[in-house]
């Protein structure tokens, strides 16, 4: 099993508030070693609001996983 598929297995387990903390480390991570910068990192979280009713729209998801 990869390191990924490890953390996949982890991130399952808590909570939601506490897998937005895991979710701000992962970005803190990428900042800090340049893999994101903080300026695309910033653009993310701000369509995030802005875009939750298109991506929370259960049936559209549904008619997805059909395909």
């Amino acid at each position: 099993m990869t390191i990924a598929e490890q953390i996949y297995r982890e991130a399952q387990t808590p909570p939601d508030e506490l897998a937005q903390e895991v979710l701000d480390f992962i970005g803190y991570i990428e900042t800090k070693y340049h893999l994101k910068s903080a300026k695309d990192r910033d653009l993310l979280a701000a369509q995030g609001p802005a875009m939750a009713r298109i991506w929370d729209n259960r049936a559209d998801d549904e008619a997805w996983n059909d395909l």
